[in-house]
């Protein structure tokens, strides 16, 4: 690509019309083997369909483009994606990829609970340590590597459900002083949002499933990275492992970045009306939103995003059984979880999404509230809130 604007990258990078066709969308290509033409002489570099299919690496070629808008030329063309069927189907190849028994990571002390699942049950079994540390707060990120044996620091920014800042430049720099490589998740922000490669960090990590898919209709998981031989590594451990999307699923992610910028903008705009009302309502005890110039995080944010995102939080002044019932009387907000779709969703993160960090240093509060603010009219979702807080 050319063009440097990351609304045109995302409608272009990747998705060339088809030379024969001229067909302007890429297609479903369901194959799952390829015809060589003699033994090891590939038309286009495909053989078998977990190690490669033409509508996957469209969306691979488009996942490196719109992460690396942000980044010199040269750094550009050095950046590779990888799809997956899930985003913790990427989160276990990365951390397979990158890490071995006995080795240690540290993650977010209010991550997200698959996240959490995934390295305090499965990955301990493999000996695989990990240290939790508050992501907004440098000395204790610090005080939580284990020098020889931290390989990896694992940042969100905006974490999921408390939407604390991590200053990724900061992290990065902590890490790579000490060793590490730094993995961010950036699901919660999206690639129009947040660049944090351009910010210092090794990897990013996504559920396509979330913002890029946006219409609550594909599940998969996304790594980008812009040093070729990590790269080498995520590209054997992908194909190993096997965790891949299928075509459709790629194809739809695909479509879904399209208008990844647009959806955006509105959930942003959304967000902020319903943190405006929920400022000045009776019934919230306290809003977790990177966009209130009181959020501690609000300057670091403020940095490194392009705007604060679409997602909010927020306790219940009157306890966990209010939160509860208020979540249960909703009419346009939607009573599931997930997040990033064109939809309005609310869910009690300690009953759903964060169950499996109960009873651990992750655990979340019991009113915490977590609404994913779609793109409807923003009138319609105050009245709606409005009516369900009472």
């Amino acid at each position: 690509m050319s063009h440097n604007n990351f609304e045109t990258i995302a409608i272009h990078a990747g998705q060339a019309p088809d030379p024969q066709t001229g067909a302007v969308v890429p297609a479903i290509v369901n194959a799952s083997t390829f015809k060589q033409d003699g033994v090891g002489n590939l038309r286009g570099g495909f053989e078998y369909a977990r190690s490669g299919n033409p509508t996957r690496n469209a969306l691979e070629t488009l996942l490196a483009a719109i992460e690396s808008v942000d980044l010199p030329q040269n750094e550009r063309r050095l950046t590779s994606g990888f799809a997956f069927a899930s985003g913790l189907a990427a989160e276990d190849t990365l951390l397979h990829a990158v890490l071995s028994p006995g080795d240690h990571l540290v993650i977010p002390d209010d991550a997200y609970g698959g996240t959490y699942r995934l390295i305090s049950k499965v990955l301990a079994k493999w000996g695989v340590e990990h240290t939790p540390a508050p992501v907004n707060d440098l000395s204790a990120i610090e005080a939580a590597i284990k020098p020889g044996k931290t390989k990896l620091i694992w940042v969100e920014t905006p974490t999921n459900p408390l939407l604390n800042i991590g200053d990724i430049s900061q992290i990065s720099d902590l890490a790579h002083q000490n060793g590490a490589l730094v993995a961010v998740d950036n699901t919660f922000a999206s690639s129009y949002l947040q660049q944090p490669l351009s910010l210092g960090a090794d990897i990013v990590v996504h559920s396509t499933t979330k913002y890029l898919g946006g219409h609550s209709d594909v599940i998969g998981g996304a790594l980008i990275v812009k040093d070729p031989e990590l790269a080498e590594t995520i590209k054997f451990h992908q194909n190993a492992m096997g965790a891949i999307p299928g075509p459709n699923d790629s194809w739809l992610v695909i479509r879904g970045i399209k208008t990844l910028s647009v959806r955006m903008d509105r959930h942003v705009a959304n967000a902020k009306r319903v943190v405006e009302f929920l400022s000045e309502h009776k019934r919230v005890a306290e809003i977790y939103y990177p966009g209130l110039e009181s959020h501690p995080g609000y300057e670091v944010a403020a940095k490194q995003m392009k705007d604060f995102g679409g997602m909010v939080s927020f306790r219940h002044k009157d306890g966990e059984l209010a939160a509860l019932k208020m979540i249960e009387r909703t009419k346009v907000f939607t009573l599931a979880e997930s997040l990033g779709g064109v939809e309005s969703l609310i869910e009690h993160p300690a009953r759903m999404t964060h169950a499996s960090a109960a009873g651990s240093v992750l655990e979340v509060p019991k009113d915490l509230i977590r609404l994913s603010v779609g793109i409807e009219n923003a009138d319609d979702l105050i009245e709606d809130l409005s009516m369900a807080l009472g």
